[in-house]
């Protein structure tokens, strides 16, 4: 039996079925089938691409009213916003938070700070030429710091550098309210490179605490406080540690290229720049305990400062004060290091032992000085003072001026012709030569 033999007989029975159809029939089904399309005209609308517009425009309505009544919603979601309550209405803030930090350098700085000033170093400079009269001004050369240490009568007393007032034809001090103030000079040092100046003491209200500088260890943290590259900068702080002490910087002082002095300073890693020199270097007490006075400036050296130990700075603060300078003991002599020498000389006119390598060559002897009054001769080389051995004309002039006084005897072991020769001499004032 085939399935296709089945369907063949079902289909020619509908067939039969379809005309067998009575007229009543066939009006009915055409009245359903219009029943139905009438209704199917009033599902689309009219029908035709007017009912779909119609439709879409509904949509996009509702999609708007959605987006609308979601909105704040989504606002109340976003970070960093925040809704008012009242009257739904949105208003975006900030959080912020203050909170004032104090430390001990902090409180070191505001000890200190206003004790530190700053110097303006006034020149007279010349000008005009070949074709217009020689005239002369007043004009800013430089400026540098200073620390207030002390107050007497109308007068305040301010500590810096020789190099800041050096040539100064007119000295102004900014005070830490920017007012100006005119200075005098007080006194200055070369040796040493410490000034005094003083101002009028009525807008001075801070006066700098003295510390202890022999007692500061290595690492302890210290504080510069200064004016760096002038007065734009006025007042700034750096911080460091002490990186050495006892430290011996060699020092030009007539511009010679040959060094005559040997300053002792601390040595620290604060950033101290030009401009710094005379200002504070103050321990976490905020107490004076250095003057800034110097950097190596190198491309290869960083964090390499130094300034002038406090203990060593007072007694020449004191004299300067008193006195108006440093009145230091002299020998009269002029001299020359003997490594400077050549081995020639050295053995044709010193006639001097092979061995002796150091020494200081006397090469001229001031009239009715003290060396003169004593014997000492031209080309004498010294060896020795006071039993110590003496290599450099640094060596010679520390023991001088920081062991010796005006009045002061000392003795001398100089080698004349290849012969030892003790001498003994008794110091006085430069001034009296």
């Amino acid at each position: 039996m085939s399935y296709f033999q089945d369907d063949d007989k079902n289909n020619d029975s509908l067939k039969n079925d379809e005309i067998q159809k009575s007229p009543l029939q066939e009006r009915l089904e055409q009245e359903e089938r219009e029943t139905q399309e009438k209704r199917q005209k009033r599902k689309g609308g009219g029908g035709g691409k007017g009912g779909y517009l119609f439709t879409g425009f509904i949509g996009v309505i509702i999609g708007a009213l959605l987006v609308w009544l979601m909105m704040p919603g989504l606002v109340n979601q976003m970070p960093g916003t925040t809704t008012s309550s009242a009257g739904n209405k949105n208003n975006t803030t900030i959080n912020q938070v203050a909170t004032e930090v104090t430390t001990d350098v902090t409180k070191a700085v505001d000890k200190a700070s206003d004790a530190v000033v700053g110097i303006t170093n006034i020149q007279e400079v010349s000008s005009g030429g070949f074709w217009s009269p020689q005239s002369t001004s007043e004009q800013p050369a430089g400026s540098g710091s200073g620390v207030i240490y002390k107050v007497q009568g109308d007068k305040a007393f301010i500590v810096t550098n020789n190099h800041v007032i050096e040539g100064a034809k007119q000295l102004e001090v900014t005070m830490p309210d920017g007012t100006k103030e005119v200075a005098q000079l007080v006194g200055h040092d070369v040796w040493t490179d410490l000034a005094v100046i003083s101002i009028s003491s009525k807008n001075v209200k801070t006066v700098a605490t003295f510390g202890n500088s022999d007692v500061l260890k290595q690492g302890e943290t210290v504080i510069a406080i200064g004016n760096p590259l002038g007065l734009e900068f006025y007042g700034s702080v750096t911080t460091g540690v002490v990186s050495g002490k006892d430290r011996s910087v060699p020092v030009d002082i007539n511009g010679d290229g040959t060094s005559d002095w040997q300053q002792e300073v601390l040595q620290t890693d604060a950033a101290i720049n030009p401009g710094n020199s005379g200002g504070a270097l103050v321990n976490i007490a905020g107490e004076l305990v250095g003057i800034n006075s110097m950097k190596i400036a190198e491309s290869s050296v960083e964090g390499l400062g130094f300034s002038i130990p406090i203990n060593s700075a007072i007694p020449i603060i004191e004299e300067l004060e008193a006195n108006g300078e440093m009145k230091r003991p002299t020998m009269g002599v002029s001299l020359v290091d003997l490594t400077d020498v050549p081995a020639f000389y050295q053995q044709q006119t010193l006639k001097l032992p092979k061995d002796l390598t150091t020494g200081v060559v006397i090469t001229d002897v001031v009239g009715n000085s003290p060396a003169s009054k004593a014997g000492v001769q031209q080309y004498d080389v010294i060896v020795e003072m006071d039993g110590k051995k003496i290599e450099t004309a640094i060596d010679l002039r520390k023991h001088l001026y920081n062991n010796k006084k005006i009045g002061d005897k000392l003795t001398l072991k100089v080698y004349r012709q290849g012969k030892l020769v003790d001498l003994s001499l008794t110091l006085t004032n430069s001034d009296s030569l």
